[in-house]
């Protein structure tokens, strides 16, 4: 499992947070085809952002993955609602949320097939 995290400036009077995109692989079980993707969007799947161990907001990626969420300067770990298995790992992605700047990551996630 890889993780990324880019901070980026975002234009003043831009709440801080973090925004970007999930990934899960392998895209598909069994045998990776040479034509196909490595990887596919984690699209319309609930995430959960927490600090100290609590909850403090959550969100819905998109069609495409792609996410965004305002959040006070903090460290936070990022991983998957409701969990109905153990297969896979699906986080937690540890993000650090900096004033007036918006976090940009790249997250990937292992479904676990093989």
């Amino acid at each position: 499992m890889a993780v990324c995290a880019f901070a980026g400036q975002t234009p003043s009077g831009v709440e801080s947070g973090i925004e970007g995109t999930i990934t899960v692989t392998p895209a598909e079980a069994g045998p990776t085809r040479i034509d196909g993707p490595r990887s596919v969007p984690m699209s319309n799947t609930t995430f959960v952002v927490e600090n100290n161990n609590a909850e403090v907001a959550s969100f819905t990626t998109d069609d495409k993955g792609h996410f965004r969420v305002a959040l006070p300067p903090g460290h936070y770990k990022v991983s998957l609602k409701e969990r109905k298995s153990s297969i896979g790992r699906f986080g937690p992605f540890d993000v650090e949320v900096v004033s007036g700047k918006t976090t940009n990551v790249q997250w990937e996630c292992d479904s676990g097939v093989r």
